[in-house]
C-alpha cells in the first residue's frame, strides 16, 4: 500500500469529479456524504501499473470569495493541499484562463508540492493548436486530457506514477507499527498516554512522514514499538466539517503506515456506522485489526457482561467477526499492555505462509464433500489452492469456471481457511483463476 496522496484542485465546473471517477474506475469511493456547506468529500484508493495512491476530489475553489459556502470549500481545499504529496491543477479548455485560475496558480505555487497542470476537455487534436494561452500561467509542463472520453488519461497516469516512490517491503521493517484510530472522544489520546507512561518505557519522538500524526517509540523489554497517534489536531480549523475532513485524511495515512490498527470504541456507545466505516477502511488496506472497547471501567457489569457484549459486537461486525475484541480502560490502564501482545500475535499471523501441500490436504476433502454449486448446468470444479507470496495473506483457487463461484461459497472457503489455519484479526484475500 502507498500513503501517496494526490488532490484534484480547480475552479468550479472544470471536470474534477469526472476525472476523479475516470481514474477511480468502478470501485466504490470512500465517500462521506454529509449535507452542508462543504459538499461531499470523496477519497479513493487507486492503482495504476502496480503503484497505489489515494485520490481526493475537492469542491470548486474560488480563492477570493466571501460566500459562506465557498469559504468553507476553500478551507477544505487548503487542507487537501497541505496533506497531499502531489496536486492535479485542473483547467478547462472551453473557458480558457481567467483571474480565478491565476489566483489558484499563485496559491498552489506557495505549497511547493509537485503540481501537474492539466487542461481538461481536450476532445480532439484540433484543440491542441489553441493551447498557447495556458502557458501564460508560467508552468513549464502542461498535460492535455479529456476526462469524459478518457483521451490521454492513461498517458497522464503514467506520468504521475513515475514520480511515486516504491515502498520498501514492510517485512524489512523490524519494528511493530501500531495505528491508534477511532471516532473523536473515544479515548485515543488517553490510550497513547497510558501506554507511554514513564514508569514502563522510554519515549522518543520520531519525525513522522506527515504533519498530521505524532509517532512515538514504546519500549517494552528492549523491544521498540512505533505508536502512530492520530488523536491530536495541530491545526486550527474554522468549522466542524474541516476537522472531520482533516481527521479522515490523517486516519487514511496512519492506517497505510501501520502493521496493525487498534480501533478504539466507547463501551458506553453501541458500535455504529462510523465505527464500521473505520473498520472497513482498515480491512480494505489489508492491515491487522483489533477492536479495543475503552472505558470498560465505567460499565456496570457481572461475570457474564463481557461475554454478552462480545457476542453482541460479533453480530454487528458480521463478516468481520474474525476481528479480536479486548475490553480496556485507558484511564485505569486495564489490559492496555495485553493489546500489545495481541498486536504482535496478529502481525505474526499476517506474515504467516501455509505450504501448498498443507492447504490442499485440507481442501481436497472440502472440495469433494462440499463442492461449489453447479451453474447453467455446468459442473464447477476447484483443482487446487495455493498461498501466493505477498505482504498480506492472498489465497488463489484454480477453477474451471472462476466467474461462477458465488459469494456465499467464497465466504465458506474463507471460514475454512480460518478454521484450519488461524489468521485471527487478519483480513484475507481470496482470488479465483482459470485452470
Amino acid at each position: 500500500m502507498s500513503n501517496y496522496i494526490i488532490a484534484i484542485i480547480g475552479k468550479p465546473n472544470v471536470g474534477k469529479s469526472t476525472l476523479f471517477n475516470r481514474i477511480a474506475g468502478k470501485k466504490q469511493a470512500i465517500v462521506y456524504d454529509e449535507p452542508g456547506v462543504t459538499r461531499d468529500r470523496h477519497y479513493q484508493e487507486c492503482e495504476w501499473s502496480g503503484k497505489n495512491f489515494t485520490l481526493i476530489d475537492t469542491g470548486g475553489f474560488l480563492p477570493k470569495s466571501n460566500n459562506i459556502f465557498e469559504k468553507a470549500i476553500k478551507e477544505q481545499v487548503k487542507i487537501a493541499v497541505e496533506e497531499s504529496d502531489a496536486i492535479i491543477f485542473l483547467l478547462d479548455f472551453e473557458t480558457g484562463i481567467n483571474s480565478i485560475d491565476e489566483e489558484i496558480a499563485k496559491f498552489l505555487r506557495k505549497s511547493q508540492k509537485q503540481i501537474y497542470v492539466t487542461v481538461n476537455k481536450m476532445d480532439n487534436e484540433k484543440r491542441e493548436n489553441l493551447i498557447g494561452e495556458f502557458y501564460k500561467l508560467g508552468f513549464n509542463e502542461i498535460q492535455f486530457i479529456s476526462s469524459i472520453s478518457g483521451r490521454r488519461v492513461g498517458d497522464f497516469l503514467d506520468k504521475i506514477i513515475s514520480n511515486i516512490p516504491i515502498n520498501n517491503n514492510e517485512l524489512q521493517n523490524v519494528k511493530l507499527k501500531l495505528a491508534i484510530i477511532g471516532k473523536p472522544n473515544v479515548g485515543k489520546s488517553s490510550l497513547t498516554n497510558s501506554l507511554l507512561g514513564k514508569s514502563r518505557n522510554i519515549v522518543t519522538p520520531i519525525p513522522g512522514t506527515t504533519r498530521d500524526s505524532i509517532d512515538s517509540i514504546l519500549k517494552i523489554n528492549k523491544e521498540e514499538i512505533v505508536l502512530i497517534d492520530t488523536a491530536g489536531l495541530r491545526k486550527k480549523s474554522k468549522t466542524k466539517e474541516d476537522i472531520e475532513f482533516y481527521s479522515t485524511l490523517r486516519t487514511i495515512k496512519s492506517i497505510e503506515r501501520a502493521d496493525v490498527a487498534i480501533v478504539v470504541i466507547d463501551a458506553q456507545e453501541s458500535l455504529n456506522k462510523q465505527d464500521l466505516q473505520i473498520i472497513e477502511g482498515v480491512v480494505e488496506k489489508k492491515k491487522g485489526v483489533i477492536i479495543a472497547v475503552n472505558k470498560w471501567d465505567l460499565i456496570e457489569k457481572d461475570t457474564m457482561t463481557a461475554v454478552y457484549y462480545e457476542k453482541f459486537l460479533k453480530r454487528k461486525l458480521k463478516e468481520f467477526d474474525y476481528i479480536q475484541i479486548i475490553f480496556i480502560s485507558a484511564l485505569e490502564k486495564q489490559r492496555i499492555f495485553k493489546l500489545i501482545e495481541i498486536a504482535k500475535s496478529i502481525r505474526k499471523e499476517r506474515r504467516k505462509k501455509i505450504s501448498t501441500n498443507k492447504l490442499n490436504e485440507v481442501f481436497e476433502e472440502i472440495f469433494f464433500h462440499t463442492p461449489p454449486s453447479s451453474k447453467r448446468g455446468k459442473e464447477i470444479r476447484i483443482k487446487y489452492v495455493m498461498q501466493v507470496e505477498t505482504e498480506f495473506p492472498v489465497f488463489v483457487f484454480f477453477v474451471n469456471e472462476p466467474d461462477f463461484i458465488e459469494d456465499n461459497y467464497k465466504k465458506f472457503l474463507e471460514r475454512n481457511i480460518r478454521k484450519h489455519f488461524g489468521f485471527n484479526g487478519v483480513p484475507l484475500t481470496l482470488q479465483f483463476r482459470k485452470k
